[in-house]
C-alpha cells in the first residue's frame, strides 16, 4: 500500500519531487496514458525488509502473464521439431535461453518498478517522431506474427479436439471470439484475470507433464542435455533448431508487457526501501514463472526427444497405420528424417501412446495457444508508439535520471551487451541462411536492401543510446525537450 515517507527521508523525497514535480509519489505515470492496469494491488506492510509470503503472493502475477510468452505455440513447436532432430542434445540450448530470458526481464521489471512508466512510456519520452514510428511499426509486425502463430495453434488444437469436424478456419473463428471473451475478465479485477492465467499455466504443466511421464524419458539423459553444452554429430539442421529455440524464447514485446504489467502494485517510489522491496520480490516471482516454463518446455523436448529421435516419416506411418489412425492422409510417406508440427505431434503421440495422449497434448496447446493470444493482445496496448527491446531496456536501466541508485552496474551492463549481442548475431544467422536459399537476382538484391535498413537502424539506435547516455536531465516535463534539443545538434 501506499506509505507517507518518513522524517528521515524528507531530504530524499525533497529531491525526488524536484527532479519530478508533475507526478504523485506512489505511480509517476501519467493517468491519461493508462489504458490498462488501473487497479493497484495494495501491499500489506510495504518497505519492512523482512522476507514474507504474503507479500510474495501480493507481488505475484505479472511474472505469470509473462511467462506465457514463453509457453505459446510457437515454442511449443520449436521443443517438439528440436527433440525429435536432435533428441536431448539441445536441452541446454533452451536452460542458457530461458536464463537470458530472466536477465532481461528482471530489467523489464525494474525499469517499470523504479520510473512508474513502461518501456514504450520512457522510449516515447526520449526518442524523437521518426525513431519511435519505426520501433513501433516494427514491434507491431513482431506482435503480428507471434499472433498468428499463437491463432493458428490454437486452432489445430481445436480441430484435433473435434476430430477434424472444426476446420482450422473455424477453430480461428472461435479463438478470435474466445480471446476477446477471456479479456473480459479483467472487469472483474486484477487478481482473478491473474489468476485465470495461472490456471492455463497449470492446465499445460499438467497435460505436458503427463505425456512427460507416459513416455518415461531417460533421466539421466534429460541432465545430460541441460547441463553439458554439447551436440556430438549435430549438423545445420540441429544449428537451425538450436537458434530456433533462442529465438522463440527471447520475445520483444514480451518486455514491454513487463515493465507495464509491474505497475499494478502500489509502490510509494520516494522510498528507496519500498522499490528495493518491490524489485526483490518481482525477481523472486519471476524466477518462479520462468522455472515452471522451463519445465514444460523441457517436457516437450524431452517426450519427443526420448520417443521419436532417429525415426523416420515412414517409421511413423508405419506405426500410424497400425493403431488405425484417422491421419494417415496428413503424414508423408518417405525415409527423410521425421517432420512434425504442432498438428503432426498431436497425431504421432497418439498413435504410439493411444488416443487420450493426441486429446491431452490438443488441450495443453489450446491453453498455451489462447493464453499467448491474450498477452499478445495486452502487449500491443503497451507498445502503441514503440520498438526493439533490447537495445531500449538496456540504454534506459542504464540512465542515472530515471534509474537514480537503482541504475544498472558495470557488470550488468557487460551483460546486457553481450545478451544484445548475441541476439543480433542469431537474428544475422537467420539472414544469412534465408538467403543463401534464394534462388534469383531480385531477391538477392530485395534481401540486400531490408538488411541494410535494418543494420542502419540497429546502428542508429546505438548511436541514440550513447548520446542519451551522456545527458544530464533535470526533470521528467523537461525531459522530452531537452532530448529533442540535443539530438538536432
Amino acid at each position: 500500500m501506499a506509505v507517507v515517507a518518513d522524517t528521515s527521508q524528507q531530504d530524499y523525497n525533497d529531491s525526488i519531487v524536484g527532479e519530478h514535480p508533475d507526478l504523485p509519489d506512489d505511480d509517476n505515470s501519467p493517468k491519461d496514458e493508462q489504458k490498462y492496469l488501473n487497479e493497484k494491488i495494495l501491499i500489506p506492510d510495504a518497505g519492512t525488509p523482512t522476507f514474507s509470503f504474503k507479500k510474495l503472493w501480493m507481488f505475484s502475477g505479472p511474472g505469470f502473464l509473462m511467462s506465457i510468452a514463453y509457453l505459446d505455440p510457437g515454442n511449443i513447436e520449436s521443443d517438439l521439431q528440436s527433440g525429435a532432430a536432435a533428441g536431448y542434445k539441445l536441452l541446454w540450448v533452451l536452460l542458457a535461453s530461458t536464463i537470458l530470458g530472466l536477465l532481461l526481464q528482471r530489467l523489464a521489471a525494474r525499469l517499470g518498478v523504479v520510473t512508474g512508466c513502461d518501456l514504450a512510456e520512457i522510449c516515447r519520452k526520449h526518442y524523437t517522431k521518426y525513431p519511435r514510428i519505426m520501433l513501433w511499426l516494427m514491434i507491431e509486425f513482431a506482435i503480428i506474427g507471434s499472433d498468428m502463430q499463437e491463432v493458428i495453434g490454437t486452432a489445430i488444437a481445436i480441430n484435433l479436439l473435434s476430430n477434424q469436424r472444426i476446420p482450422l478456419w473455424g477453430g480461428v473463428i472461435i479463438t478470435i471470439v474466445d480471446t476477446f471473451t477471456f479479456l473480459f475478465f479483467e472487469k472483474f479485477g486484477l487478481r482473478k484475470l491473474e489468476a485465470f492465467f495461472v490456471l492455463l499455466i497449470t492446465i499445460m504443466a499438467v497435460t505436458f507433464g503427463y505425456e512427460y511421464v507416459m513416455v518415461k524419458p531417460d533421466q539421466g539423459e534429460v541432465v545430460k542435455g541441460l547441463f553439458y553444452p554439447y551436440c556430438s554429430g549435430c549438423g545445420r539442421n540441429e544449428l537451425l533448431q538450436a537458434v530456433g529455440i533462442i529465438g522463440a524464447i527471447i520475445m520483444p514485446h514480451n518486455i514491454y508487457l513487463h515493465s507495464a504489467l509491474v505497475k499494478s502494485r502500489q509502490v510509494n517510489r520516494s522510498r528507496p526501501t519500498e522499490v528495493k522491496e518491490a524489485n526483490k520480490y518481482y525477481l523472486i516471482e519471476c524466477s518462479i514463472a520462468l522455472f515452471v516454463s522451463l519445465l514444460i518446455n523441457i517436457f516437450v523436448i524431452a517426450v519427443f526427444g526420448a520417443a521419436f529421435y532417429g525415426k523416420s516419416n515412414m517409421d511413423v506411418y508405419n506405426m500410424c497405420a497400425k493403431s488405425g489412425s484417422p491421419y494417415l492422409d496428413k503424414l508423408p510417406k518417405n525415409n527423410h528424417t521425421l517432420e512434425v508440427d504442432i498438428f503432426k505431434g498431436g497425431v504421432v503421440l497418439g498413435c504410439y501412446f493411444g488416443t487420450p495422449a493426441l486429446y491431452i497434448w490438443a488441450i495443453g496447446v489450446l491453453a498455451a495457444g489462447q493464453s499467448s493470444t491474450m498477452t499478445g493482445t495486452y502487449s500491443g496496448q503497451f507498445v502503441m508508439a514503440l520498438p526493439f527491446a533490447l537495445i531500449p531496456i538496456l540504454t534506459f536501466t542504464s540512465l542515472r535520471t530515471e534509474m537514480r541508485e537503482f541504475t544498472n552496474g558495470m557488470i550488468g551492463k557487460i551483460v546486457g551487451v553481450l545478451i544484445t549481442l548475441l541476439i543480433l548475431a542469431v537474428n544475422a544467422y537467420f539472414v544469412v541462411d534465408f538467403v543463401d536459399h534464394l534462388g534469383h537476382a531480385y531477391e538477392y538484391v530485395i534481401a540486400g536492401v531490408v538488411l541494410f535498413l535494418y543494420l542502419v537502424f540497429v546502428f542508429y539506435l546505438l548511436w541514440l543510446s550513447c548520446r542519451l547516455a551522456g545527458l544530464s536531465c533535470p526533470s521528467i516535463k523537461q525531459d522530452r525537450r531537452f532530448t529533442h534539443q540535443i539530438l538536432r545538434e
